[in-house]
């Protein structure tokens, strides 16, 4: 088992986002805005919702991974921390899911 983190990738994102490494793919992905940062985390959960229902688990990992990547740079170029959503988190674990969920409402966005 690995000790690297979620947190660890989060402060790669953060160092590397803030390079002026012209060959930094992740300050590339935040130079262009938190919508193309969105729009190529979206295209990696589609990739993986698609290698899920493929039953490829190597496939699964590695497009999991880039969700995670991509979610960690879309959070950095909307200003939104790795701890601020392991808090909202660890808050919703303390009621049940459906009770959180009827809290939320069911918008088609909160599904």
């Amino acid at each position: 088992m690995t000790d690297f983190t979620l947190a660890d990738l989060a402060k790669i994102v953060t160092e590397r986002g803030r390079s002026s490494d012209p060959g930094s793919y992740t300050a590339k992905l935040l130079g262009e805005g938190v919508e193309r940062c969105a729009k190529k985390f979206g295209e990696e959960a589609i990739e993986a919702a698609l290698a899920s229902v493929s039953g490829d688990s190597k496939a699964l990992t590695a497009e999991a991974a880039d969700v995670l990547y991509h979610l960690l740079v879309m959070l950095e170029a909307g200003g939104v921390s790795l701890a601020d959503v392991m808090n909202e988190l660890e808050r919703r674990t303390a009621q049940s899911g459906l009770a959180e969920k009827a809290a939320r409402g069911s918008s088609p966005a909160s599904e």
